[in-house]
């Protein structure tokens, strides 16, 4: 599993793990049923404390992407992508609600937010 930990990041490493793992089960990296490397073994691999590796899978097991069997080891749960889609759309609506607050008390028009969307999304 290639899991990239950056203690740069102010982010804690439990969570840099959380999120990585569950964009490649997101993305389909991650087959449901598969089974995930045990806590000890990623937490070899990483070089990190068997508790960080422990306190991640929970994470992932608490929030319904993976589910763990004692002596059998933790697996990807089957997953609900619409149910994940309809939560990142709510969070999206409410990013461009705020937005749209800030652009309309700046005098940005509907026209203008349109084109910096456009050249986000473009990259341009």
């Amino acid at each position: 599993m290639n899991i990239n930990i950056s203690n740069a990041s102010g982010e804690p490493i439990y969570l840099q793990i959380v999120s990585q793992i569950k964009d490649m089960i997101l993305e389909g990296e991650l087959k449901e049923g598969e089974m995930l490397p045990s806590m000890r073994n990623l937490a070899m691999e990483l070089r990190i404390s068997f508790m960080t590796t422990k306190r991640a899978y929970e994470e992932l097991e608490r929030q319904g992407f993976i589910e763990s069997y004692t002596g059998k080891g933790s697996f990807v749960k089957a997953q609900n992508i619409e149910l994940f889609r309809e939560e990142q759309l709510k969070a999206i609506e409410s990013l461009l609600s705020e937005v749209c607050e800030k652009a309309e008390k700046c005098g940005i028009s509907a026209e203008e937010l349109h084109e910096m969307l456009d050249f986000m999304i473009k990259g341009e």
